[in-house]
């Protein structure tokens, strides 16, 4: 029996963004939503808010946001990031591999379990994508300041079934 992510979101109850409507804008910065070169997808960075821009626990971890409410917002963002590979490939499905996710998770300076907090979007790759592909290269790093007052980002590079279209692998 063959793994689906598709599947699994359903099984798990998810509710997953979609980036088509409205397009993935640029609240932020200048940037794209994704970059699609052979089989590698890369995701701008992905903060842990709706898409009307409502932030879950913005704040500090270990200041006004507690570690349970860190890693929710964490878990959060990955939702977000499952959103952007759907409208980046089709379907959750195309990913056969998490190759990187770098994340920055916004701390006290006395606040150091910042992989604690980070569990929260890996833990949620794992259970939607099993252990074999959700599994990815970390890396955590605490910052005292993010975007709009978020918690929580993350850049994600994965390995898609499919090259980008025009790119051969």
């Amino acid at each position: 029996m063959s793994w689906s992510a598709e599947e699994r979101v359903r099984e798990l109850g998810l509710v997953i963004p979609d980036y088509a409507n409205p397009p993935y804008g640029e609240r932020y910065a200048t940037m794209k939503a994704f970059h699609h070169l052979g089989r590698t997808l890369t995701i701008s960075g992905i903060t842990p808010e709706d898409r009307q821009g409502n932030k879950v626990h913005p704040g500090r971890v270990g200041q006004n946001v507690t570690l349970e409410q860190g890693y929710e917002a964490a878990r959060y963002a990955a939702i977000n990031v499952l959103g952007l590979i759907r409208f980046a490939v089709g379907s959750l499905d195309e990913v056969t591999g998490f190759i990187r996710t770098l994340t920055f998770v916004c701390v006290d300076p006395d606040f150091w379990d910042v992989n604690l907090v980070t569990n929260g979007a890996a833990d949620l790759f794992v259970e939607v994508f099993g252990d074999k592909i959700g599994r990815s290269t970390s890396a955590g790093i605490g910052v005292t300041s993010l975007s709009g007052g978020n918690v929580f980002e993350m850049v994600t590079v994965v390995e898609t079934r499919s090259s980008a279209p025009g790119n051969p692998a």
